[in-house]
């Protein structure tokens, strides 16, 4: 896999990274979770060069972590890990629909006592990239990420990064100490960040991973009708998959299925490869926990989309519905 740098001072990654979150967490949490699979299927990502590798503290919750760390088991040094503090799990079940409830957390001794419990999990002495997962309205961001940065000057931590911020957070963080990415929400049907946070990231050189690429699965074009949706799946709960709505999304799909068909790629192909296309260090991590959806995932690195499939893609309409 051709590869890329997170941001222009992170480390070299392959161009499409993995998204660990799906192998524990959110989506068709009615049917049990094959450790062995996700663990093979980390392991073939490596293999494909997918070697950014996503996670967080509070994926499970503290489950997914763990399940990293056990497929990372030496091949530590074959794989760029990332993961996110900032939240807290308050309820394991006390969220829509039996989802754990989480707030955000970003005080100091939160981040100081986190680091450690995520290094013990993943089964590693540091990560690659500690991103600040959500800013808490009430901690000062500085306190937050001064705490991280006190992480990185311990050896624990590689490089920070941010998820779901404003530019005017980007700065007072980078007033502090280097953020090297933002992750945010990224994608054919969700692109926010293009007005400004895209743009501040490409002239300052900060690197963009855009997590739900593919539209939670939609733009991949597997999902047509609201009862094709696992039972206890988060994506229940969108608007944008409530019948209606995604009826009349059905367009943006077949948009993307139309530029696919004519360049011999699938539609998820497509959408990745617009995402690479947006900027020299944006790199998306789509989840998945099977191995054919991984492959055809790995294979975007390889699609070349020309001008004219590009302003075919630009003028997609805006999808109807809100994010959440």
């Amino acid at each position: 896999m051709r590869t890329t740098t997170l941001g222009a001072h992170g480390p070299e990654t392959g161009l499409i990274g993995l998204g660990a979150m799906g192998m524990s967490f959110a989506y068709d949490m009615a049917t049990p979770r094959d450790e062995a699979t996700s663990v093979s299927v980390i392991h073939q990502a490596l293999d494909l060069g997918m070697t950014l590798i996503d996670t967080a503290d509070v994926y499970g919750p503290y489950t997914n972590e763990e399940l990293v760390g056990h497929a990372l088991a030496g091949r530590r040094d074959r794989a760029v890990i990332a993961t996110k503090v900032g939240m807290e799990c308050i309820d394991p079940t006390g969220g829509p629909g039996g989802a754990p409830l989480v707030r955000p957390d970003g005080r100091p001794e939160h981040v100081r006592a986190a680091i450690d419990a995520s290094l013990r999990r993943l089964g590693t002495d540091h990560v690659d990239l500690y991103q600040l997962h959500r800013v808490d309205p009430e901690v000062p961001i500085e306190e937050t990420w001064g705490a991280m940065a006190e992480a990185v000057a311990a050896g624990k931590a590689r490089h920070l990064g941010l998820s779901e911020v404003t530019v005017e957070q980007i700065q007072r963080a980078q007033a502090m100490h280097p953020v090297v990415t933002v992750q945010s929400e990224f994608s054919l049907w969700t692109r926010d960040v293009q007005a400004e946070v895209l743009p501040y990231c490409t002239q300052h050189g900060i690197g963009l991973l855009p997590y739900s690429p593919l539209g939670r699965g939609f733009l991949a074009g597997r999902f047509t009708s609201f009862d094709q949706l696992p039972q206890n799946d988060q994506r229940r709960r969108l608007p944008r998959f409530q019948q209606d709505n995604l009826r009349a999304n059905l367009d943006i799909a077949a948009k993307v299925r139309e530029v696919a068909d004519r360049i011999d790629a699938t539609p998820a192909q497509v959408a990745l490869a617009w995402l690479v296309a947006q900027g020299p260090h944006v790199v998306p991590i789509p989840g998945t926990k099977t191995p054919k959806y991984l492959a055809d995932n790995a294979g975007a690195a390889n699609v070349q989309l020309s001008p004219a499939d590009l302003a075919d893609l630009n003028a997609i309409p805006a999808p109807v519905g809100a994010r959440y």
